[in-house]
């Protein structure tokens, strides 16, 4: 998740470089969309539905408006985004009769291209009474940035994303990046490029190098990287798209606790460090098709192979035994397969548009309505080496609107058939609830409740528990285990505006599990504050502080944790991509 450490330390300097905005949280947006009439001087249209299209306008402010906290020379060294970059997303042309869903479809496709920090699309009265004319209103995010993602607990930096970005270049919609990646054990140095409409076309290209460095050693001990080149589907009727895939990853694992390394005690007395060198290589070509409009369905097939293979390190002080053990009992399988694959989706297509969800003052897009998809794959015996299974991965989501609450309901199951061995694995499955109240003295509550649930899983994924991760104020990954239940519970106070700069609070609390058979529930309470500033960010610094009611405490520096985003972005990615 991009966030930009220069609008951190020179926010709260240039605050009262200009006069405050409209107090109301909607007023942001709103005063853009005020701007963008008057800049073409037409009034809202009040019953477009139908009419003829007349024309796109497009009103297009700078990351720095004259009503922002921020010198206006900034805009100097951002090439604001080409205006054929903004019409080229839009799916009504002049001459069709002027469809809502079809314009409300291209506000959310703007937005998802992450470049703009407001995009609001509004018909506007034509010259003629049975014209209408869109006009498109956008605000660019900084795009020469440095951006970061990171995750501290007290004074333990667990890790640390730099990324030397210009994800707009030439205000065409291209991303340029250099990174630099902190653990605990390795620094990982890479480049990135991603072009979304590839020379002027339909089709999309991303592409990643980086080299793996160990810390301690300073050595090479790895890279990473991949290519993908894919012609998504771009609006709801878009019929058919594709995809291919390579990448790789051939490093050294280290699995933490905290700021050590996990000593994993032996049936036979003493401890192996959980530390194993990983070699992989995958690649997929993918083709959908897609059928109707309201009602979706979305059918993929595809085949694909990998090579994984994982074992302690050759320098470790090792007995055969001892490598043995930790091989079979705690790393992930080794294994070649190639395979076909078959996905199905069917959902609705209606969306809902919110403030003050995961952000502040900026539009936040929900599908709400059903979401079912069904996943299988077949990997048949190729060669004599190559694993022979069937695997089935099936996710549910439900999303409901009522007023302006938000009910979600989300579940995953999966499970590997092994045919030679006639035998079952990887049996997994997980539930999420997220409810967002109404709002609440301005406020809004809201409760997130997960278990996530692993049997007899070949990868041998250890859940970690602790920490910035959902049980705030806990030592760092202080707890783990195959299954996991957690519960928060928020009340985040409406922001307080200043220039701009929306600085709201959190009282939270906690209560989760990391286990192997029974939960044992440790239980959280704190404070928290979050910090957008919207020009730069469309999602908010979080800094916590918690206190842990019935179990061991870190130290108060240990209590505090610093991430982006809210905590319910820590959830499984298993909810979404089952296999």
């Amino acid at each position: 998740m991009s966030r930009a450490w220069l609008a951190l330390m020179v926010a709260p300097l240039l605050a009262a470089a200009s006069p405050p905005p409209e107090s109301s949280q909607e007023g942001y947006e709103e005063a853009l969309v005020q701007w963008g009439l008057a800049w073409h001087g037409r009034p809202v249209e009040r019953v477009p539905e139908g009419k003829r299209l007349e024309a796109v306008l497009v009103a297009a402010e700078d990351v720095v408006a004259p009503s922002d906290p921020y010198p206006l020379l900034l805009n100097l060294v951002h090439v604001r985004t080409r205006e054929a970059v903004i019409r080229r997303e839009v799916l009504l042309k002049p001459g069709q009769p002027y469809e809502e869903a079809l314009a409300l479809e291209s506000a959310r496709n703007l937005r998802r291209l992450g470049i703009f920090a407001v995009v609001r699309v509004v018909p506007v009265r034509g010259s003629e009474p049975d014209t209408v004319s869109l006009m498109v209103v956008t605000k660019d995010l900084w795009s020469l940035r440095l951006n970061q993602d990171y995750q501290a607990v007290g004074s333990l930096l667990q890790y640390l994303r730099l990324q030397a970005t210009e994800q707009n270049f030439l205000g065409q919609d291209k991303k340029l990046a250099v990174d630099l990646l902190l653990r605990l054990d390795t620094l990982s140095l890479g480049q990135s490029y991603v072009d979304r409409r590839l020379g002027g076309s339909r089709w999309s290209l991303s592409e990643s190098a980086s080299l793996i460095l160990g810390r301690e050693s300073g050595r090479l001990e790895g890279s990473r990287g991949g290519v993908v080149l894919w012609r998504p589907l771009y609006s709801l009727a878009t019929p058919w798209g594709m995809q291919t895939s390579a990448s790789w990853r051939v490093q050294r694992v280290r699995i933490y606790r905290g700021a050590e390394v996990w000593a994993l005690p032996h049936p036979e007395g003493g401890q192996v460090p959980y530390v194993y060198d990983a070699r992989e290589l995958y690649g997929s070509a993918v083709y959908q098709r897609s059928w109707g409009i309201r009602y979706k369905l979305d059918v993929s097939m595809g085949l694909g192979a990998y090579h994984r293979r994982y074992g302690a390190p050759a320098e470790a002080a090792l007995d055969e035994s001892r490598r043995a053990w930790l091989r079979d009992t705690h790393l992930p399988r080794s294994e070649d397969a190639t395979y076909l694959s078959a996905y199905m989706r069917a959902w609705e297509t209606r969306y809902e548009v919110l403030r003050d969800v995961d952000s502040y003052a900026l539009s936040e897009d929900f599908q709400v309505g059903h979401s079912v998809g069904v996943t299988l794959r077949y990997a048949p015996r190729l060669l004599p080496t190559a694993s022979h299974f069937a695997e089935l991965g099936v996710t549910a989501r439900y999303r409901l609107r009522l007023g302006d609450s938000l009910t979600t309901l989300a579940a995953a199951a999966a499970v590997r058939r092994a045919l030679d061995e006639g035998r079952w694995t990887n049996r997994r499955w997980a539930v999420e609830v997220q409810q967002v109240s109404p709002r609440v003295l301005g406020g809004r509550f809201v409760a997130r409740a997960l278990l996530d649930v692993n049997i007899d899983d070949l990868d041998e994924r250890v859940l970690l528990l602790g920490g910035g991760n959902g049980l705030r104020g806990a030592w760092p990954e202080a707890y783990s285990g195959h299954r996991m239940a957690l519960f928060n519970l928020e009340y985040r106070t409406p922001p307080l505006i200043l220039h701009t700069v929306h600085l709201g609070g959190v009282l939270f609390l906690d209560s989760g599990s990391a286990f192997e058979q029974r939960p044992r529930f440790v239980h959280s309470v704190g404070v928290g504050l979050r910090l957008l500033f919207p020009q730069f960010n469309t999602f908010p610094f979080r800094f916590d502080f918690g206190y842990v009611l019935n179990d061991d405490q870190p130290p108060v520096g240990g209590r505090l944790s610093f991430s982006g985003g809210q905590v319910t972005e820590f959830r499984p990615d298993f909810l979404d991509s089952p296999l």
